[in-house]
């Protein structure tokens, strides 16, 4: 009679030789430390001024945070900084999704780099309005500009903030500009003619175009176009710059419509390929030009100061928001008024106007 063989599954695993540790605990406890140990105050706005990018994206992180810790150590943070603050030029990028605000973000970033610059790039991606999440890939996008030591880019999310920009990028701009960084550029999340907030931010507005899109159009109406001091047509390249020329011609004529400007500035419209780094250098020159000319009748320090003064409106705004929304009784009676809304018992009006008279 055969021996009966006993059934052995595949999956078992054979005793191996014992593996050596090859860890470092004392290495790993302080590391573990090191995560643990609580961010100061003193410690963040050390490193910032040294130029640490590292504890200006932790900065950054906590004044973006809506954690109530938070918020005492993120206006400290600001306070300290603002003595060391501005000092750079500011210019705001717009213009609608697919222009190519990214791409031209790098070429001119390293163009701003070789001429001795230090840039931060400061993107802002839109939110879902689902799932309240951003992608946040613009470092991914500018894979060169990142490699730079002397280029700093941080990714926000705009949240439910209006206007194009995040909800603390003037504080941002701050850090930045404490940090040392000489240009600040900020790009908005391109969802057309609401973005005006990054406007009131930044010294010098670029506007970024597309030929053949039915943008031409756009010059005959007011609104985010008033506002460009520099407007740029993109991807001025290949079989579409027969189109961009045009294009351009059709932006010179429109802009004759507007009343002239403030600051004395006349508007100026360029070509540009940033995939092929084509016309950045010109629009460098614009911008300089821009602010020697604004520097010498005052303007520039003008919009600094109207700057300041939007900023406080926005932060009181802001303030009165959030302060409302925490309070427990609001709170409790929101809760009810929105049922009352669904049971139709009221209207929106009412139930707004009982909770801004609550006491």
């Amino acid at each position: 009679m055969a021996k009966k063989i006993k059934n052995t599954s595949a999956l078992k695993e054979k005793e191996g030789v014992p593996q050596p540790n090859t860890l470092n605990m004392e290495v790993v406890n302080k590391l573990r430390a090191r995560k643990k140990k609580e961010l100061t105050v003193e410690g963040l706005v050390s490193g910032i001024l040294n130029g640490n990018q590292t504890a200006l994206s932790q900065a950054i992180t906590i004044i973006e945070s809506k954690a109530a810790k938070h918020q005492l150590l993120a206006k400290t943070l600001i306070e300290k900084c603002l003595p060391h603050a501005n000092k750079s030029i500011r210019i705001g990028i717009t213009g609608v999704p697919g222009v190519g605000k990214s791409t031209f973000i790098e070429s001119f970033g390293k163009l701003l780099i070789s001429k001795g610059k230090r840039v931060a790039a400061l993107t802002v991606d839109p939110s879902s309005s689902i799932s309240k999440g951003s992608i946040l890939g613009d470092k991914t996008r500018m894979e060169e500009l990142v490699k730079e030591p002397n280029a700093f880019i941080r990714p926000s999310a705009s949240g439910s903030t209006l206007g194009g920009v995040a909800r603390k990028t003037r504080e941002t701009i701050i850090l930045c500009e404490a940090a040392g960084f000489d240009v600040i550029l900020i790009e908005t999340v391109g969802v057309g003619q609401s973005e005006t907030a990054v406007h009131s931010m930044t010294d010098f507005f670029l506007l970024l175009k597309l030929a053949g899109a039915g943008d031409e159009l756009q010059g005959i109406k007011r609104g985010i176009m008033e506002m460009a001091d520099s407007i740029v047509i993109n991807k001025a390249d290949g079989e579409n710059l027969k189109a961009a020329k045009m294009a351009k011609n059709e932006f010179n004529r429109a802009l004759h419509l507007y009343p002239p400007k403030e600051s004395g500035w006349n508007p100026k419209t360029l070509l540009s390929s940033a995939l092929n780094n084509e016309g950045i250098e010109e629009i460098w020159e614009v911008v300089s030009n821009y602010f020697e000319k604004t520097q010498e009748n005052g303007y520039f320090q003008h919009k600094r100061k109207e700057q300041n003064k939007f900023w406080l409106m926005q932060t009181i705004e802001s303030r009165l928001k959030s302060d409302f929304y925490a309070r427990p009784s609001i709170k409790i009676e929101l809760e009810k008024q929105l049922i009352a809304i669904d049971e139709n018992r009221t209207t929106p009006f009412e139930a707004a106007e009982k909770l801004l008279n609550l006491k």
